[in-house]
């Protein structure tokens, strides 16, 4: 039976009751809530606004997306397009950040680079790389900045965590998964990643303990309902990525 049983097994004894009472709490304290590209489930994804707003509300770490723009800016957009989120079309990588800046990222709010994001909250961030060929500038901005207690650096691309691990030796990563295997698990140590970050809706009991037997948290995303947030801590998860404040306001209740 795994650790998820035997905590409930313990509280059958005297002392162990107070024993599970405070696994429970600890749980609940260490349990994280992370805000996806800000907090979009509410506010223009990816932009200031959607960050100030994610740590309004709470979250333990907030997520973006980084992209180079054609000079080599640190673009925060997920797509590796304009047309989803703003009022322009094309790629990211044909417009210089000047011409990014140009556009309506929702509500009025314009394309952020990675830089402005590290001012705007205090929040630890997750930065994902979504082009590989940011690597570089990510470990750049993470070491001038001196970022590396702050900022953990996730990725779907194996060789880009590969890269900033060669980059900056010692720096968090994770792992990002949605269509996984159970190789998963393999990959993820094989770059040097201390953390799954893998999409719920194929996440089982076995890969978390296996996960758990190779030392990595394991996250589950994108949770914005109270059964996924139920299914998310009876899976023994680390923590979860969410659109949603109320998920946030949920946790406490879900130990």
């Amino acid at each position: 039976m795994g650790h998820f049983g035997q905590q409930i097994t313990g509280g059958r004894h005297v002392h162990g009751a107070d024993s599970n009472r405070a696994d429970r709490i600890e749980a609940a304290l260490t349990f994280l809530t992370i805000g996806h590209r800000g907090m979009m489930g509410v506010e223009p994804e990816n932009t200031l606004r959607s960050f100030v707003r994610a740590e309004r509300e709470g979250v333990d770490v907030i997520e973006l997306d980084l992209h180079l723009s054609k000079d080599g800016a640190l673009v925060v957009m997920h797509d590796a397009d304009v047309d989803r989120t703003t009022d322009g079309t094309g790629p990211i990588v044909e417009r210089t950040l000047a011409e990014l800046r140009e556009l309506d990222a929702g509500l009025g709010e314009r394309i952020p680079v990675f830089e402005e994001v590290v001012d705007a909250v205090r929040a630890p961030l997750q930065a994902e790389i979504k082009d590989v060929a940011a690597a570089q500038a990510v470990a750049e901005v993470v070491r001038t900045r001196d970022l590396a207690g702050r900022v953990e650096v996730i990725s779907f691309h194996d060789e880009a965590l590969a890269a900033i691990r060669t980059l900056l030796p010692g720096v968090r990563t994770a792992l990002v998964g949605d269509r996984y295997g159970a190789d998963v698990v393999d990959r993820a140590k094989a770059v040097g990643a201390g953390t799954l970050s893998l999409n719920i809706r194929r996440l089982t009991l076995e890969l978390v303990e296996r996960a758990h037997a190779a030392q990595l948290k394991v996250l589950g995303w994108t949770v914005n309902t109270h059964d996924q947030l139920r299914l998310a801590r009876g899976l023994g998860l680390a923590g979860v990525v969410t659109d949603q404040p109320e998920i946030r306001r949920a946790v406490r209740f879900t130990a």
